[in-house]
């Protein structure tokens, strides 16, 4: 099927179904007595009792499994600031997933606005209602400013889904595509993007042990004797480039073994492929369309490739994380996203593949053993 082609079955479907997602009553309302239990008079005994011990909103009200999937539309999938409405449809298939695959209720809300301090009160403000809130599609660095003042001043879990729940797939396959091509923590990682993704992912690959990561932004290589990085930027050449090198994407890719691409179409090409190590490691991770095509990689000698993208093998997305990971965070009442809980979480992910394979280095979408096993690994991590 071609690209063209199911581009007209998505419009076509989103179309006739007006919206992915509707509210539906846990209980029938047939009679007086189910008015008077689950509206007035009933409900006003509930919300007194409520006021009088506020943690009770959670035995009494949807908040203990419903989340807030909030974007402002400042960068949307691969097509980058297309505003608050296209970002809906987004939203809404987020929304969606947590249903389907966690059972948890979620809710798409799109802000229109893009500036930093009405997002943070206009989230706070809604807060209340929602168990946690899934930060998704906000450009950086903005986003990490959000993520950090909402951590500070609420008390519900905040996952900023590009940065994090990324991350933590991304360690997943890693951990089994090393596997499959005999190497370890001290190969050479090239990480493509410094948004979002890229700056969660380096972080997280640091705290994992990889002693030699290199991360890139649309200038080159961030090293610590560049003076225009700003400050989220600063903190990731601190703790990457161990030989403080500067460069263009050509140089770091030299003599690497893996390439990790969170950045946009096309940005890798084949020669790029023929100079890294044997038996070379490619994420191409871009959507809709990757930084190199599969064939391309494969043909120029890489031996382990995934994309981001379900028709291809290999696909690493987030969607095999955030269900499980909120899932497990409600559950058991975590409320911070600390390492532990992501090194926990990718562990659990890649051991659910007993035998990878240069074909198979992550479980599928629709295995139903991803979402809980995620929920319990995270189980016993200190809140």
């Amino acid at each position: 099927m071609t690209s063209n082609d199911l581009g007209a079955r998505s419009i076509a479907l989103h179309k006739k179904l007006r919206g992915k997602i509707r509210v539906v009553a846990k209980s029938r309302l047939r009679t007086n007595d189910d008015l008077a239990l689950l509206y007035t008079p009933g409900v006003g005994t509930t919300s007194a009792a409520i006021a009088k011990h506020p943690k009770l909103v959670a035995d009494y009200t949807a908040k203990s499994n419903t989340v807030a999937v909030i974007s402002d539309g400042s960068a949307v999938l691969g097509l980058g600031n297309v505003g608050p409405a296209a970002a809906i449809p987004v939203m809404e298939g987020k929304a969606l997933l947590f249903s389907e695959l966690a059972g948890l209720n979620a809710w798409p809300i799109v802000l229109d606005t893009q500036d930093t301090d009405e997002i943070v009160a206009t989230i706070k403000h809604i807060a209340p209602v929602f168990g946690g809130i899934n930060l998704e599609d906000i450009a950086a660095p903005k986003c990490f400013e959000i993520e950090r003042r909402l951590k500070d001043e609420l008390d519900i879990p905040i996952v900023h889904d590009d940065q994090h729940a990324t991350a933590i797939v991304v360690l997943a396959g890693l951990v089994n595509a090393l596997k499959v091509v005999g190497k370890d923590k001290a190969a050479k990682v090239v990480i493509i993007g410094a948004g979002a993704a890229g700056n969660g992912t380096a972080k997280l690959l640091v705290a994992d042990g990889f002693s030699n990561v290199l991360v890139l932004d649309s200038r080159g290589i961030l090293s610590r004797r560049r003076q225009d990085l700003d400050q989220y930027k600063q903190e990731i050449a601190a703790i990457t480039n161990p030989e403080n090198i500067d460069g263009d994407l050509d140089l770091a890719l030299r003599g690497t073994d893996v390439v990790i691409g969170l950045s946009q179409a096309g940005l890798i090409q084949a020669h790029h492929i023929r100079e890294m190590n044997q038996r070379a490691i490619v994420f191409a991770m871009a959507n809709p369309v990757p930084e190199i095509m599969p064939d391309v990689a494969k043909a120029a000698g890489a031996y382990v490739i995934a994309t981001g993208r379900s028709d291809f093998a290999n696909q690493i997305n987030n969607v095999l994380v955030f269900p499980g990971l909120f899932a497990g965070l409600l559950a058991h009442d975590i409320r911070r996203v600390s390492d532990s809980v992501k090194l926990a979480a990718a562990y659990e992910l890649a051991g659910l593949v007993a035998r990878p394979t240069r074909g198979r280095i992550i479980p599928s979408v629709f295995d139903r053993r991803v979402v809980p096993t995620i929920a319990a690994a995270i189980a016993h991590i200190d809140k």
